[in-house]
């Protein structure tokens, strides 16, 4: 079955997420990635940055 995605126009603002959550997700990436350049890649993708702490 084919993942569901959903089309976002350019023109649309998109939120950044909460702290808590972004935080999740680089642990998720960073345990999952097979190296550094694919950790930077998902990151890019998730539009959050290694580094970013609140």
């Amino acid at each position: 079955m084919p993942a569901k995605t959903t089309d976002i126009a350019a023109d649309e603002e998109l939120e950044p997420v909460a702290d808590e959550t972004a935080s999740s997700a680089r642990r998720v990436v960073a345990a999952y990635a097979t190296d550094a350049d694919e950790c930077r890649m998902l990151f890019a993708m998730l539009g959050i940055a290694p580094g970013e702490d609140a």
